[in-house]
């Protein structure tokens, strides 16, 4: 059986699906179509950590689904900007788990990824694969993975 590892910037398929298609990203959903392709031996999902009870609720059905929740705090600059992204979490955590996976699952459209899931599947030959918002995510990501999967309506709600 294939072994998947999925790996969620959840800020990334928040804001692309909502400003895409003014809806969210249906988790459950997408968990039981991945599901049927194999076993599912991670599922991280990254958030930054918020005390707001939506987020909580939001982040406790991720965890009732199947996904590891990884909380970053949010940082607020002094020069009233803000930080608070996962890329290197999520890249640090990719090329730990590549090894023992078949099949890498990366839902994000930052083309800040692009180098990363070209050099696990050359080095790792696992099969890569990037859910996205079609008109925004990086052509760059979209060409170094073996499949792009568009985010379309059904995996909406």
């Amino acid at each position: 059986m294939r072994k998947i590892g999925i790996f969620v910037d959840i800020q990334n398929i928040y804001y692309t699906t909502k400003q895409g298609f003014n809806r969210q990203f249906d988790y459950r959903r997408f968990w039981q179509e991945i599901s049927y392709l194999g076993d599912i031996q991670i599922a991280n999902a990254y958030a930054i950590a918020s005390n707001n009870d939506g987020q909580r609720k939001f982040q406790d059905a991720l965890r009732h689904i199947g996904f590891e929740i990884k909380l970053k705090p949010f940082i607020q600059r002094s020069d009233g900007s803000a930080k608070g992204d996962w890329d290197v979490g999520i890249t640090v955590d990719i090329m730990e788990a590549a090894e023992q996976l078949d099949h890498i699952i990366l839902l994000s459209g930052d083309g800040d990824f692009d180098l990363l899931m070209h050099k696990i599947k050359e080095k790792y030959q696992v099969k890569t694969q990037v859910f996205g918002v079609q008109k925004l995510t990086a052509q760059s990501l979209i060409k170094s993975v073996d499949l792009f999967t568009a985010i379309e309506p059904p995996l909406l709600k």
